[in-house]
């Protein structure tokens, strides 16, 4: 069965280039419910905590270095087969193969700087949201 919980993260690259509203309105016009949502930086610390499962790929302090450069707005995203039904919104991590009218292909500058992450599974959203809400943060 399906989950109903996903974690984005508007990146740095997004929030800077003030996408955050229209990224934003597509999420809540796709039909998600907003049970937790905060702007914060990630501290280095952290961003490699968040991104362990990457490692021992050779983007790793890349990926570390970019989503510590700046703000991001982390939030917990409620609907019914909310993963799966994410991915779709978001498209393809590399934007030049992302569907027309999705959030990476309209905010996207290139696979590094995709704008906005989107939990891979039911089993990474819930441990995504733990990592950055706790049970009072959210709604």
């Amino acid at each position: 069965m399906a989950g109903n919980i996903t974690l984005t993260m508007i990146k740095p690259d997004a929030v800077a280039e003030g996408h955050t509203g229209k990224i934003l309105d597509m999420i809540i016009a796709a039909g998600y419910k907003i049970q937790a949502m905060k702007l914060t930086r990630l501290p280095k610390r952290k961003a490699e905590e968040f991104y362990a499962v990457h490692k021992e790929r050779p983007f790793f302090g890349e990926l570390v270095a970019f989503m510590t450069e700046g703000p991001i707005v982390a939030a917990i995203l409620e609907k019914e087969n909310a993963v799966e039904d994410f991915r779709k919104l978001i498209g393809a991590t590399n934007p030049q193969k992302a569907e027309d009218g999705t959030i990476r292909k309209l905010f996207a500058a290139n696979i590094e700087r995709n704008a906005v992450h989107g939990s891979d599974s039911d089993e990474n959203a819930a441990i995504e949201a733990s990592f950055h809400f706790s049970g009072l943060d959210r709604f």
